[in-house]
């Protein structure tokens, strides 16, 4: 186990929740649930769940304890992907039945968690040498909602006017 984990509180369906997240991401899994034997500030014993799991390489914990403080932008989860294809089934996943598209690869889930789906290739993209290139791409994904690779590619390759 890892030293650092992210840990994210729901207020609440943390276990449908995880089980979304596992099923969109690759080389994802749940590693164990439980719940806390004895009373605790959020209720009776058996009333907090505690939901450790992977998503690719990345280890969290998920509490369900009722409400705390809401998610927010201080804490995303970044999603980089290879293919557009990937980019597509990730993003619409997340969206699924009730989140909320935000600006430059950003979304809000279901559950109030903030995500960024973003390309791999826009961070090769933005540490280009050719600054007015990165540029280009930067101020393309600017103007976005969901990072499409294609546009992305065209503002990179674009020449300068």
């Amino acid at each position: 186990m890892p030293k650092v984990i992210s840990h994210l509180w729901f207020a609440e369906k943390a276990r449908e929740a995880v089980a979304h997240y596992v099923s969109l991401i690759p080389n994802s899994k749940v590693i164990r649930t439980s719940g806390v034997p004895a009373e605790t500030p959020s209720g009776p014993p058996g009333s907090v769940t505690i939901i450790e799991f992977t998503l690719g390489d990345q280890h969290f914990t998920a509490l369900e304890a009722g409400p705390l403080d809401p998610f927010n932008h201080s804490f995303s989860i970044q999603v980089l992907c290879d293919t557009q294809e990937e980019i597509d089934r990730i993003w619409d996943g997340l969206l699924a039945d009730g989140g909320a598209t935000e600006q430059c690869g950003w979304l809000r889930d279901r559950w109030g968690l903030c995500w960024q789906i973003v390309p791999r290739v826009l961070i090769e993209m933005v540490d280009d040498p050719d600054r007015a290139a990165a540029k280009r791409a930067t101020e393309a994904m600017l103007g976005m909602i969901k990072l499409d690779i294609a546009g992305l590619e065209r503002a990179f390759s674009a020449s300068p006017t």
